[in-house]
């Protein structure tokens, strides 16, 4: 009688994965894949605020500037003034860089600028900083309308008025103090139109020596808290302290 025997065959294992591995491995790409996205977003979230800030700076730093060159480029008209405050709008009169500066061309090239503090409650600080300009002026009358016409706009603006209205910065307020004889007070007091006994010498026409401007900034991209910038004529011998 034959005897059969049997060899045990091993075992044969496929290449492929089991669906236990499938799974682990889909977990871990969709956690890694989470991850990179909430780093992504989180990047990109930093960037917007970044750009945000600095285009609020910039602005801001723009709006600075300007009123600078407005204030240096004041123009001593006789029978002008080159500067009116009646506690809410800053008139004032400047010279125009499209033109000379000289003396006999003058009257041809000056506008009316005005500057204020409106109340919006729509915006960041309850209100904004505004600038108005005239076109170019070239006729007394024509700058006397220009005058008035500010004023209006700095109380109550017409559509007309807003023609020449650009808006600077959100601001939650402003204060203005000028220099005159030798201190910095309001410019509504009695001392910043009056200097010793010649009252006719800084009358409220004329502009000051000096002028200190505070921003009150809301909170927002570009910070939050008083914002000081003095201004002294360019003229004058010795700054203001």
């Amino acid at each position: 009688m034959r005897s059969h025997k049997f060899k045990a065959i091993a075992p044969q294992h496929s290449g492929g994965f089991t669906l236990v591995e499938v799974l682990v491995a889909i977990s871990v790409m969709a956690l890694m894949a989470l991850m990179a996205w909430r780093g992504l977003d989180g990047m990109l979230r930093t960037q917007s605020s970044l750009q945000s800030r600095s285009d609020e700076v910039r602005t801001l730093q723009a709006g600075l500037a300007q009123w600078q060159t407005d204030l240096d480029q004041l123009a001593e008209l006789p029978g002008t003034p080159s500067w009116d405050w009646d506690g809410q709008v800053l008139r004032l009169t400047r010279r125009s860089a499209q033109a000379p500066q000289t003396s006999a061309d003058a009257q041809a090239s000056v506008r009316v600028v005005a500057w204020t503090w409106r109340r919006d409650p729509g915006r960041p600080g309850g209100g904004d900083w505004q600038r108005w300009q005239s076109p170019l002026l070239t006729q007394r009358l024509d700058w006397q309308n220009a005058w008035r016409l500010a004023q209006q706009w700095g109380q109550t603006p017409s559509e007309a008025s807003r023609a020449g209205q650009v808006q600077i910065h959100p601001l939650a307020g402003w204060q203005l103090f000028v220099h005159r004889g030798g201190s910095w007070t309001n410019p509504l007091s009695s001392d910043a139109v009056t200097q010793g006994n010649n009252p006719a010498a800084n009358a409220s026409g004329n502009s000051p020596d000096g002028v200190r401007l505070v921003l009150s900034l809301p909170p927002g991209p570009s910070g939050a808290g008083d914002v000081t910038l003095d201004w002294v004529r360019p003229t004058l011998s010795g700054a203001p302290s």
